[in-house]
């Protein structure tokens, strides 16, 4: 493994983890602040989803600025956005000056999805491509776990115990920020938007140095005149359908099985199923251990097996995993380790297939001069339907109960291992330019 490369892609990757701690460590604060501010379930939702709201913002705008001024510049904003957030989010003294708050991690978190798995394709080989990309999901899932077992830890340390869960993650932004100061600029953004071979070849020689010179070629080839004028226009002109078409539906898809609803709400989905406080809490740390061993699993077998046979065990296993737990809560199976179980079923399931392949396959499918639109346009799709399934969810189980929800989100999923089946393409071991030849109507 090149050393270098491995570094410069596991620190672009923590924005992963600070976009996993920031998503689920409001499932442990969620209640508290629910009564200490007595908010109504209308208000409630929206204080929790506010997040996913500039996390919408933070995807559709993040790309614009990193493709204009790089995505170093970028990086570095996103970690002062999390930096601000966790610091006001803690200190917030009302339910609106907490949203605020919230609204600037999310923007965070929003262009982090944009920004650096962008960043990560742009610099790894392709053969590796996948296993580097994917060490953003396994940054998330790591994040995810740290923060259900910070929750956990902290839960019972006072009437604050909230603002401390929410507060510490000062600590890994600052981290963040520090480390992006020893990595360098895209090698692909130099050379599309500067025209820069000369430090562009000097991190190819590091990131690839069996195929800098045929890299530097491709790219090249990649950014005729007409190429280099591609505006958002261009992107939606109808060139580049195959590709958008293909990010849409995978973004759609992964928002679709409920994924967020869990994480956001593991605690709550554990107590309807009648499992007392504080093993919700325990059983949700659970979550996150399950999440990221089956996310290592799906990181190391994605280059070898492709998107495509990961999508498909995945898709299979939302299926069962969510039928059975909407069967379970019907029929009232669900007391004891029934729907825990079934759960973290549903959590491998996402870890393996969705969860590993998205943000890589987004990254892969949109040429060189148009990956940050295309990139927005994928990361965009996946948090608005985020924000709504997140603002809606506390309301629809409190109406209907968790049954329906479950059973919805299962036949999504069959729709999914459809579209998987017929349609969805396999990216494994393709140079980014050669996909472009691939995928865009010319």
């Amino acid at each position: 493994m090149n050393k270098k490369l491995v570094f410069w892609s596991i620190v672009v990757a923590l924005g992963g983890f600070l976009f996993g701690f920031d998503t689920a460590v409001i499932s442990g604060a969620e209640q508290k602040i629910q009564q200490v501010w007595r908010l109504s379930d209308i208000l409630h939702g929206q204080a929790i989803a506010i997040a996913l709201y500039g996390t919408v913002i933070g995807a559709l705008f993040g790309g614009i600025p990193a493709e204009k001024y790089g995505r170093k510049k970028i990086l570095f904003l996103i970690g002062f956005l999390y930096l601000i957030s966790s610091a006001g989010s803690a200190l917030a003294d009302n339910v609106y000056s907490f949203m605020f708050f919230r609204l600037i991690g999310g923007l965070g978190v929003g262009a982090s999805s944009v920004v650096a798995p962008m960043y990560i394709s742009e610099i790894a080989p392709a053969k590796t491509r996948g296993r580097f990309v994917a060490t953003f999901q396994f940054n998330i899932v790591f994040g995810i776990l740290v923060a259900y077992f910070s929750n956990y830890l902290l839960q019972n340390i006072g009437e604050d115990s909230w603002r401390w869960m929410l507060g510490i993650m000062t600590i890994p932004s600052l981290i963040y920020v520090a480390l992006l100061f020893f990595v360098p600029e895209s090698p692909r953004w130099l050379i599309v938007h500067k025209g820069d071979f000369e430090n562009s070849r000097k991190t190819l020689e590091v990131s690839d140095p069996e195929g800098v010179d045929e890299a530097i070629r491709a790219i090249h080839e990649s950014i005729d005149e007409e190429k280099q004028k591609e505006t958002l226009s261009t992107f939606l002109s109808g060139k580049f359908n195959v590709p958008i078409l293909m990010a849409f539906l995978i973004a759609m898809l992964n928002q679709l099985s409920g994924i967020n609803a869990i994480i956001y709400f593991a605690p709550r989905v554990f107590e309807l199923a009648g499992i007392e406080k504080g093993a919700a809490f325990l059983q949700s740390a659970g979550i996150g251990l399950v999440n990221m061993v089956f996310t290592l699993l799906g990181v190391s077998l994605i280059d070898r097996f492709g998107r495509k046979k990961l999508m498909l065990i995945g898709s299979l296993g939302y299926i069962l995993s969510l039928g059975l737990i909407a069967a379970a809560f019907h029929f009232e199976y669900s007391s004891g380790m029934i729907v825990p179980l079934l759960v973290f079923l549903f959590i491998a399931s996402h870890a393996i297939g969705q969860g590993a392949v998205i943000w890589v396959f987004i990254s892969e499918i949109f040429p060189n001069g148009v990956r940050s639109y295309g990139q927005s346009l994928g990361c965009t799709t996946h948090w608005v339907l985020a924000a709504i399934i997140t603002s809606i969810f506390p309301f629809l189980a409190n109406r209907f109960g968790p049954a329906p929800l479950f059973f919805f989100f299962a036949v999504m999923m069959v729709g999914q291992l459809i579209w998987v089946v017929f349609r969805m393409p396999e990216t494994k071991g393709t140079s980014l330019e050669q996909l472009e030849k691939k995928f865009i109507m010319h």
